[in-house]
């Protein structure tokens, strides 16, 4: 059972990342970042449910949240669901889809974006 939680984490570390998430699955909760980024940085982390790498980068990025004391709203796209609202980022913010992808946004614009192993909450 060690190696099953060291691969996929234990269950009450689980609920509590969840929670710091704030899903996008509209337009409307796109623009609620966007506003929130005028009062603290907002990170999006787009997300491919289908891709291995993604739920590794993810599970790393979410390990980081856990132990990190900064003031950041974090927001979860999930691509597959709601490729849309991915174009939507890309030419609202001008940047190129990748995924997975981590987008800073402050004052309402993309400050930072990093894709893959470059997604480190340390450099934002």
């Amino acid at each position: 059972m060690g190696l099953l939680n060291q691969l996929f984490g234990k269950k009450e570390e689980q609920d509590q990342t969840k929670s710091l998430w704030k899903k996008i699955e509209s337009e409307k909760d796109l623009d609620s970042a966007v506003e929130k980024s005028s009062q603290q940085k907002v990170l999006i982390f787009k997300h491919s449910t289908r891709c291995f790498i993604s739920k590794t980068v993810l599970k790393n990025f979410e390990k980081q949240m856990q132990n990190s004391d900064k003031d950041y709203a974090y927001y979860f796209l999930d691509l597959l669901a709601h490729r849309n609202l991915s174009n939507e980022i890309e030419s609202r913010f001008d940047v190129v889809h990748q995924s997975p992808q981590l987008i800073v946004l402050e004052n309402g614009k993309a400050t930072r974006n990093a894709s893959h192993q470059s997604i480190d909450l340390d450099t934002v």
